[in-house]
């Protein structure tokens, strides 16, 4: 059971909804650019193919964010937050103010 006040627990929930919401944004911005591309010239066609990996690996690191924040807003639900999941310790605030949805304690993310 976590040891964080509620007021803690409803802050640090609405800052990763405020993110998620943010990243939900970004990734449907990076899906609508994906699929924008027209070009008949073979040099921008080269150009927003390499734009188009860029764009991937941001997509590709949005989502993967967006899974980290789900994942802490089910421990916050569950009673869980704020401890690791790994080796069950509880996780530093300060780790918890950089890194709101971290799973781990600083020891287990080394």
């Amino acid at each position: 059971m976590t040891t964080l006040p509620q007021d803690e627990l409803d802050r640090r929930k609405a800052q990763l909804l405020a993110r998620l919401d943010e990243l939900d944004t970004r990734i449907h911005d990076i899906e609508a650019e994906l699929r924008s591309h027209d070009s008949k010239d073979w040099e921008e066609m080269a150009t927003e193919r390499e734009n188009d990996e860029v764009l991937s690996s941001m997509e590709s690191g949005g989502l993967n964010e967006a899974r980290m924040i789900q994942a802490a807003l089910e421990r916050i639900e569950s009673g869980e937050y704020g401890f690791c999941t790994r080796c069950g310790a509880e996780i530093a605030p300060e780790r918890l103010d950089l890194l709101p949805e971290t799973p781990f304690c600083a020891d287990c993310a080394r």
